[in-house]
């Protein structure tokens, strides 16, 4: 089963002040500010900075513009020292289960999969406990990996059904837009409602929170999946295309042998009764997943079969991330591109030129949702501009001052060509990036300037004959023996 990421609530608190690491090179007009009294200071900053993101309404204090999972190295690593992977595989699944909690960091690059790959490791020698106690972990790690080299494979597609839908309807049949009432949280389901508010105030939910949530927009209220996949992208910490689109796709069925549901007993075995003890459609006898599956089978989509059993393969790709730069000699001058893929320190550029001028650029277009690529973000669903949570934004930020790096906004490409020529550069150094936005931006730069580009230690290296993807299963068939291979007694 695909697992949309699920981080939770934080155990380390933020620091009381934020400061910035220092900067080995002079500011400029225009730079972000890289200190704050607090967070709050910060949200207040970044509402200023950026009033097309939804942020707090009028009346509510600017900590409302605040997730409560700080962003940055420091709280990454506290959550990477607590995991349990024996716990997290028998409990995952659950509500209240020992999920990783990693999951906005590793979607940032703050954590690379390979080093949370390695901590699952050291876990394993240093507790004496059996391999098959991090298994599931380490196969979830995969589905990472998997998700975004699908994305590197099929580029903007992932915003298209990759194969048919399964559930008898016409696409056509599916509403373009997100109803209001699902988006602020008023269906007067107990369990749907509780969903959309946290989301929308924490910038998370459980993995199973989203599937539940996924399955309800998509065949209750027959939406298009690739509007709730916008929604979720507005506000989750670890928003990410392949990771998120893909996994609606397995819930709508156009990844998948069938669409995915969900029945009250199912909700309560999983998270208990918090909700339905205080529904009102439970109690008034009115509750929709108040049935067997066959009898939900029979209500959404009749008793037709399936539209097609599908093959193991996903469709043709079509070509899209980042393509491979042509080898450039180590410059003498570069200046360093920091986005939002690699923001911690295994950032391949910020290793091979510590102390270079190195930038990041909130993308303005991106934050206020107008975005122009090829499909899904504009016509493929529904065309309404999705401005991101501020949340979002202040998680960045915060993973930016512990790095050193120069903080603007605007247009990306002008933005760092700018910088290139005001520290009087020979070249942008990069990290390898999978959003097709990357690549963009890469090519636009190039026109100017070398930009090299730096692979970062990938999670399983495979050969070019292998990334024949196709399903999950093919991929962790081909994976998994050279993911333990690198455990040192990966023989046990």
């Amino acid at each position: 089963m695909p697992e949309f990421p699920q981080p939770d609530r934080p155990t380390v608190p933020a620091p009381p002040t934020l400061q910035g690491v220092p900067l080995a090179w002079p500011t400029a007009a225009g730079d972000l500010p890289r200190q704050f009294p607090s967070r709050a200071a910060l949200a207040a900053e970044l509402q200023r900075q950026f009033p097309a993101a939804l942020g707090p309404g009028p009346d509510q204090p600017a900590e409302a513009g605040l997730s409560p999972i700080p962003g940055g190295r420091r709280a990454a690593e506290a959550r990477l020292a607590a995991i349990e992977p024996g716990h997290y595989g028998s409990s995952r699944n659950h509500m209240d289960g020992a999920v990783t909690r990693l999951s906005p960091y590793i979607r940032h690059g703050v954590l690379t999969l390979a080093e949370v790959r390695d901590a699952v490791f050291a876990w394993l020698q240093r507790s004496g406990r059996p391999r098959r106690e991090a298994e599931k972990l380490i196969n979830e790690l995969g589905w990472r990996d998997y998700w975004q080299r699908l994305w590197r494979q099929h580029g903007e597609a992932i915003w298209h059904d990759l194969e048919p839908l399964k559930t008898g309807h016409a696409p056509s049949s599916y509403a373009a837009e997100l109803p209001d009432d699902l988006r602020q949280g008023r269906t007067g389901l107990a369990c749907i409602d509780g969903f959309s508010a946290e989301l929308s105030e924490t910038g998370w939910l459980h993995n199973h929170a989203r599937m539940w949530l996924a399955a309800y927009v998509v065949h209750w209220r027959r939406v298009r999946w690739q509007a709730g996949a916008r929604w979720f992208l507005q506000h989750l910490l670890d928003g990410d295309p392949a990771s998120n689109n893909l996994s609606w796709q397995w819930v709508a069925s156009c990844f998948s042998t069938k669409p995915y549901l969900f029945n009250r007993a199912n909700l309560e075995r999983y998270g208990g009764d918090r909700f339905c003890r205080g529904c009102r459609a439970a109690a008034a006898g009115t509750c929709p997943f108040e049935a067997s599956y066959e009898q939900l089978q029979a209500r959404l989509f009749g008793e037709q079969a399936p539209a097609r059993s599908p093959s193991d393969s996903v469709g043709p790709p079509v070509k899209g991330g980042a393509a491979p730069a042509a080898a450039l000699p180590s410059p003498a001058r570069p200046v360093l591109w920091i986005h939002g893929e690699a923001l911690g320190p295994a950032n391949p550029a910020l290793r091979a030129h510590p102390g270079r001028p190195a930038l990041f650029v909130f993308d303005d277009a991106l934050i206020a949702g107008h975005t122009t690529t090829t499909s899904g973000d504009g016509a493929a669903a529904g065309g309404a501009a999705s401005p991101l949570n501020l949340k979002r934004l202040a998680f960045l930020q915060e993973c930016l001052l512990e790095l050193p790096v120069t903080i603007r906004r605007g247009d990306g490409a002008a933005e760092l060509l700018a910088f290139a020529q005001r520290h009087g550069a020979d070249a942008i150094v990069t990290s390898a990036g999978v959003d097709p936005r990357f690549e963009a931006i890469r090519a636009r730069l190039a026109a100017a300037l070398p930009v090299q580009v730096l692979t970062p230690e990938p999670f399983v290296a495979l050969k070019e004959e292998e990334t024949d993807l196709g399903r999950f299963g093919r991929y962790w068939r081909r994976a998994e023996a050279k993911v333990w291979a690198g455990f040192p007694g990966h023989g046990a």
